[in-house]
């Protein structure tokens, strides 16, 4: 009973997720859909800073949620370019920082660099969602990250119910198998393809099979580095914000991997 419950929860939680996506997606700029993704990577930052830090380093803590709200900003005002240069400027500003807290007692770069990659991990790779949303026909290019992200989980899961009996890397991700993987990637790419007959006619279905087949690893792979944060702090979820699902990070973890993949795909092998 407990399982079906938790499965219910999943689900509803998904529609209601998917439901508030679609109509930012259908219905608002792209200056709405920057500000949704500014309040998704504060919540993923805040999630990050509870299991990377634990209690107090505030100072560290405030940084990485003024990065979460600057860097979709110079996205959505500015280029991926631009964005790459604030982030090394930000860099350079968090170690900065630092060197005023050096004392004798105080000596420990480890919280510089889990601020400096907490940049890079959600802010960066998050914000290329505002990128994607930029493009000609940008909705359908978020849509079809969304495709390969969701629709590869959620075969994965099943066909791991099913018949997952082999583990795929037991000490990072346990419920993960080899079985419930080689059905993500079958499925995320089937409906790669899918998506791309139907709403890209003009490109060449070939571009669908490697943005299915590549992105749906890469996404696989976004997830196991997830775990591995998690794992590594002792935590098996980012939170308890969505009920079924765990915290954001764990909705993100894929999809923030696949969607500039996607972006830079479109960009210099598209064209």
């Amino acid at each position: 009973m407990a399982g079906k419950n938790g499965n219910l929860q999943r689900w509803l939680t998904g529609i209601v997720l998917a439901v508030i996506l679609l109509a930012i997606l259908f219905f608002g700029s792209v200056e709405i859909l920057a500000a949704a993704i500014v309040i998704a990577i504060g919540v993923a930052v805040w999630e990050y800073n509870g299991i990377v830090f634990g209690k107090g380093f505030l100072r560290e803590k405030t940084e990485s949620m003024i990065f979460a709200v600057l860097i979709p900003a110079v996205a959505l005002f500015g280029s991926a370019e631009m964005m790459i240069a604030f982030l090394a400027f930000a860099t350079m500003v968090v170690f900065m920082v630092f060197l005023w807290r050096v004392d004798e007692s105080h000596f420990d770069l480890s919280s510089v660099l889990k601020v400096v990659f907490g940049m890079i991990y959600l802010p960066l790779l998050t914000a290329h969602f505002i990128l994607l949303r930029k493009l000609d026909a940008g909705v359908s290019w978020i849509f079809l990250v969304l495709v390969i992200g969701i629709v590869g989980d959620t075969v994965a899961m099943y066909v791991g119910r099913a018949l997952g009996k082999r583990k795929l890397i037991p000490l990072v991700s346990p419920g993960k198998t080899v079985e419930g993987t080689i059905g993500l990637i079958l499925g995320a790419t089937l409906a790669s393809c899918a998506f791309g007959f139907f709403i890209f006619p003009e490109i060449a279905l070939g571009h669908f099979l490697v943005l299915g087949f590549a992105g749906s690893i890469i996404g696989q792979l976004g997830d196991l580095s997830e775990s591995v944060i998690k794992r590594n702090y002792g935590k098996k979820d980012a939170s308890a914000l969505l009920p079924g699902h765990g915290g954001l990070m764990d909705r993100l973890d894929c999809l923030i991997f696949v969607a500039p993949f996607v972006y830079y795909y479109r960009i210099f092998v598209i064209g």
